[in-house]
């Protein structure tokens, strides 16, 4: 995760918290002792650059998360893929044929697919043609439905599986 999430993350959970002080001194970056971990200076520039971008404001040496902050982790949000289990394994016989046409400006969601599709024991053919175990679980197509890529790829029932060791 990147530091300037994390700290937009940390400013929108915490909107109301005040920053700690002992003897009139800030603890931590930001008054907070969450940062630990990270070099002052480093929190210190992502913090100018995400003020920079308005994503956050600085109001009497505290930082608070502004609108467009929010609305970039919510965009961020989006790009977190769910992950799905299968019950098949390697020595299944792979009679399912999927052939698939993502965009290229849909980077992430193919690289996200060709991943589910090694965790479904897929073996690839050729870059968007893959062989698998019969049949994808439900859930996983479901999930594709609503991610709106449903009409980018097809599959095939091979009538004879396919014993393809690695």
């Amino acid at each position: 995760m990147s530091v300037e999430k994390l700290i937009l993350e940390y400013l929108k959970e915490n909107k109301n918290k005040p920053a700690i002080r002992h003897a009139g001194v800030r603890l931590g970056f930001l008054g907070l002792p969450d940062f630990k971990y990270y070099k002052y200076q480093t929190l210190a520039n992502r913090c100018s650059e995400l003020k920079n971008r308005g994503y956050v404001k600085e109001v009497n040496g505290q930082y608070f998360i502004t609108y467009k902050g929010e609305e970039f982790l919510n965009r961020k949000a989006r790009f977190n893929f769910k992950t799905f289990v299968s019950e098949k394994t390697d020595k299944d016989p792979k009679d399912l044929l999927i052939l698939y046409d993502i965009p290229q400006n849909q980077t992430s969601i193919r690289n996200w697919f060709r991943r589910e599709l090694q965790n479904f024991h897929f073996v690839m053919v050729q870059r968007s043609v893959w062989v698998g175990p019969f049949p994808l679980p439900k859930d996983f197509l479901q999930y594709v439905k609503e991610m709106k890529i449903s009409k980018n790829f097809k599959t095939f029932k091979l009538e004879k599986g396919l014993n393809i060791q690695k």
